[in-house]
């Protein structure tokens, strides 16, 4: 039996990129280069990882962004993900907070010197938004769909409502229509989420996701599709949720893998190497590690993954993080893992220093 991997070392930080504006998403191009969106003044960005170059992306689809995205609070430019076969249909998926709404649109982006983003289709639409819990994680699966994360917008009982598009992850094809064999032959995935912000899977296609809590506990927890986690009737593990009884909690709700007081997480981005998930902590000011027992071959799924003790990283170090991936320029080790880490000093609740917001890359060297 594998077991979990050990704690790691002391990471090193190195900066390759300043002056974000509340960045948001960020996605892989080809040749070292990286996309990323900027929440409030709905602008997407290519930055080179070599240089640390930013270039605006122009065209007709970022002009449409940045003149009908909505920003207010937490709302506006969010996820973005690129199609898995972007080398030849060329298409990018932004989550963006519109006056109707939160939406999924897609569009084609061609690279360059003048990087340029054509006309916007929307693919998902009637998300609720808010100036809160607008989710808005978008990523391509093992399976080639688009998974999407949303919020509740505020109003919990969207979570529970099946008819809903709130307090859930979709699951959708790159039409925005549901995809086959989703559990309940619509676009939900799984539902009772308040506000999920990461999504993630390891090399066992085990799918896992970070989660804002209320007050209380911030979630890891781990996807099985069709599943319910609880929101707004459970607030971490259900022998702890508010509104049930802790000597008879209900059956059907999702346990999360680990939880964290909202002090020390409200964890946004999530990334998943062979031998840890990584999220990227808020409000604590945290890079958290939580050591990850590899799957056994054979195994469903939908077995309960295996977790150490979450190890804290660079705390108070950068300030907020947001966003975290896998550096896909450093080639994998069994020995480090090299991430891509964007602070969010600027989003309105940090403290901001002078060459803020940045994007990082941060090598974690697995101790053992």
């Amino acid at each position: 039996m594998p077991t979990v991997p050990p704690e790691a070392g002391t990471p090193t930080v190195t900066v390759l990129a300043t002056h974000l504006d509340t960045p948001w998403g960020l996605a892989a191009l080809p040749g070292g280069t990286v996309l990323v969106t900027e929440r409030d003044q709905a602008r997407v960005v290519v930055v080179d990882l070599a240089s640390g170059k930013q270039t605006d992306v122009g065209g007709a689809g970022a002009d449409e962004l940045r003149s009908s995205t909505v920003h207010a609070g937490e709302s506006g430019l969010l996820g973005v993900a690129l199609s898995p076969s972007f080398a030849s249909d060329g298409r990018v998926f932004l989550y963006r907070t519109t006056a109707q709404g939160n939406e999924v649109v897609r569009a084609r982006l061609t690279l360059g010197s003048s990087p340029s983003l054509g006309e916007l289709t929307a693919v998902v639409t009637g998300i609720p938004s808010a100036q809160v819990h607008n989710g808005g994680r978008l990523a391509f699966g093992p399976d080639g769909d688009l998974y999407v994360t949303t919020g509740d917008a505020t109003a919990g009982t969207h979570a529970q409502d099946p008819d809903s598009l709130g307090g859930k992850i979709l699951r959708v094809t790159q039409d925005g229509k549901a995809a086959p064999d989703n559990p309940s032959g619509t676009r939900v995935w799984t539902l009772g989420h308040r506000n999920v912000q990461g999504i993630g899977w390891d090399a066992s296609q085990r799918m896992f996701a970070s989660e804002f809590g209320q007050d209380t506990w911030d979630e890891l927890n781990q996807v099985v599709p069709g599943k319910n986690y609880g929101w707004p009737e459970v607030e971490g593990k259900r022998a702890d949720g508010a509104g049930t009884d802790p000597a008879n909690p209900p059956a059907d709700y999702q346990d999360p893998l680990v939880t964290w007081r909202t002090s020390d997480a409200s964890p946004s981005g999530l990334a998943v190497s062979d031998s840890a998930v990584y999220l990227t902590g808020l409000r604590g000011e945290t890079l958290w590690r939580v050591p990850l027992q590899p799957a056994v071959a054979g195994t469903s799924t939908s077995a309960r993954a295996t977790v150490g003790t979450p190890q804290r990283l660079l705390h108070g170090a950068d300030g907020r993080l947001r966003t975290v991936m896998l550096d896909p320029t450093v080639e994998d080790t069994p020995t480090t893992d090299t991430l891509l880490v964007l602070t969010s000093n600027t989003d309105g609740r940090g403290n901001p220093g002078s060459d803020d917001d940045r994007l990082l890359r941060v090598t974690v060297p697995n101790a053992g």
